[in-house]
């Protein structure tokens, strides 16, 4: 791409239906629905004039928490055209996370299905909303198919009251947007252990996501598999938004299920495919496996988790995927930073991340000093151009220490690029652990389980893992006499953090390995776990 677009999604969106008007945009082969370009286009102008009617402003905040059924797409394409940031909750959230992010986020309405593996999000927004919280959050929106909740408005309401509003009221206000503007805001978790909203403009993620398409060789005659989440930047950037910028078809799985995927990539021939390693894992181990036609794949994205080589290579053998591609990056940077390209050579895709991207600076520096470093140095990468967000929102501080004065958003990634250019991750100056393409912060965990009686003190550390790329491992001080087993410690956790951020390994300790300023040596208690789960030591 020769030059950043200056648009915004909605422009993009019409773009691809004027150049593509009968192309198939979005396909659910599980429930025989089907969009071209136009009807995609015109049912978002639906929605978004539905939205208007409700009073919705530009810049006002809407929440969705739901998988990746059909209105995800539909809202959003319809919150951007009218200048709604979009806030996307997790579907793993419980009572205490989604509070905070709505309380935090200032949203107004939320879009909400009936709940997600045995969590009801209906029960679960009523009760907080019953006892007197969240006093800006005015409208919830139902996105299931049964009778609506008390309290609630159908979604099918929405397209209905927008027949009250003009097409040229709709036109106005797209016209008054700029691509600078905020559009999209995802919560990442921070050391701190509260939740950062990550704001990202029209700007930074429609770049990106041409980028991305470019990268991957993604074109009109595409069809791409989406099974990623919608409400991670791997799923409404580098998926959804990839496709439209090129004009390719989308074909969400609302559930994750690896025959699921098997069967639509066959039924609907589809050339792409998209996934972090536990996925491709899934899919490659379905007993299933074999009785599926694969061989219409041909590109896609591993990414959200270390992509194992082995993993890698089957996937390009046994799936037919020989142009996948590796991408690096962070909800911070819109998010991909490099990503390898379709004609690297094998061992670059499975040792590497690939290249900077096209209009984006990228280095690597001392930690301590600042200093740039050269080839196949160690250090902490930064980035800057287009891709760094906004800003977190309402956290000025934590804003001003993620990206200095010359707007370097520095990663807290530590890697090292060789003379070609090539990046390898190599680790993380931060804590941060990643399970399963999910990113857990362990010090939210820590202020959690602080609050445990018998708890003194905690550390939680990620452990290696062959399925998931990493586990979590707590080590727990208890109070003098009192002990607390694994499953003390998950029932504790149970329906106050998301299922991925339960210890699933927990060691009671006396002691910290300290440093000689007092500070908790983390690596010496990794290593620890791993021993212990070796049988190879003791506390």
């Amino acid at each position: 791409m020769k030059t950043l677009k200056k648009e915004t999604i909605g422009t993009l969106l019409k773009s691809a239906a004027d150049r593509f008007p009968h192309h198939e945009a979005v396909v659910y082969a599980e429930l025989g629905l089907r969009y071209s370009y136009r009807e995609l286009a015109e049912e978002t102008a639906k929605i978004a004039k539905g939205l208007m009617a409700l009073g919705i402003q530009k810049g006002e905040h809407v929440a969705i928490w739901a998988t990746n059924i059909p209105e995800w797409i539909l809202l959003q394409f319809a919150t951007a055209r009218i200048g709604a940031v979009l806030v996307t909750v997790n579907t793993s959230y419980q009572a205490r996370e989604l509070e905070y992010l709505l309380d935090h986020s200032d949203s107004t309405t939320l879009f909400l299905m009936d709940g997600y593996k045995g969590t009801s999000y209906i029960e679960m927004i009523q009760s907080i909303k019953k006892d007197g919280k969240l006093s800006k959050l005015t409208r919830l929106v139902y996105l299931g198919k049964g009778e609506t909740p008390e309290h609630l408005m159908p979604f099918a309401d929405i397209a209905k009251k927008g027949e009250t509003v003009s097409d040229d009221a709709l036109w106005t206000r797209e016209q008054s947007l700029t691509h600078d503007d905020v559009i999209n805001m995802q919560y990442t978790s921070g050391t701190t252990g509260f939740p950062k909203g990550v704001m990202l403009t029209h700007h930074n993620i429609v770049n990106n996501a041409a980028i991305v398409a470019e990268r991957m060789g993604l074109g009109s005659e595409d069809r791409l598999c989406i099974p990623v989440p919608l409400f991670h930047c791997f799923g409404c950037v580098l998926s959804t938004l990839a496709c439209v910028s090129v004009g390719a078809a989308m074909l969400p799985i609302i559930e994750f299920k690896p025959e699921t995927v098997l069967q639509t990539v066959e039924q609907e021939r589809c050339t792409g495919l998209q996934g972090v390693p536990t996925m491709f894992i899934a899919e490659l181990t379905h007993p299933n496996f074999a009785k599926y036609d694969l061989s219409s794949l041909r590109t896609g994205i591993m990414a959200g988790s270390p992509c194992p080589k082995e993993v890698m290579k089957k996937v390009m053998k046994q799936m037919n995927m020989t142009d996948i591609t590796i991408a690096y990056g962070q909800t911070e940077s819109s998010p991909v930073i490099t990503q390898t390209t379709v004609t690297d050579t094998i061992e670059r895709r499975v040792e590497t991340v690939g290249k900077v991207h096209p209009h984006v600076e990228m280095k690597i520096i001392d930690p301590d000093t600042g200093e740039t470093l050269g080839p196949d140095q160690q250090g902490e990468l930064c980035t800057r151009g287009y891709l760094v967000m906004k800003g977190y929102y309402k956290m000025d501080e934590a804003t001003n220490k993620a990206i200095d004065e010359e707007g370097w958003l520095h990663t807290g990634d530590l890697a090292e690029m060789d003379r070609d250019g090539y990046v390898r991750i190599t680790g993380r100056l931060k804590d941060m652990i990643v399970r399963g393409g999910e990113n857990i912060y362990p010090r939210e965990i820590e202020e959690f389980l602080y609050g445990h009686e018998d708890i003194v003190d905690v550390q939680v550390v990620g452990v290696p893992d062959e399925k998931y790329g990493e586990k979590t491992a707590a080590f727990i001080k208890c109070k003098p006499s009192k002990t607390l087993t694994l499953e003390d410690v998950r029932t504790f956790c149970k329906g106050q953090l998301s299922y991925y951020k339960i210890p699933e390994y927990v060691f009671l300790i006396d002691e910290y390995p300290l440093t000689a300023s007092g500070k908790v040596q983390k690596y010496i208690l990794r290593d620890r776990a791993q021993a212990l789960l070796a049988g190879a030591a003791t506390i």
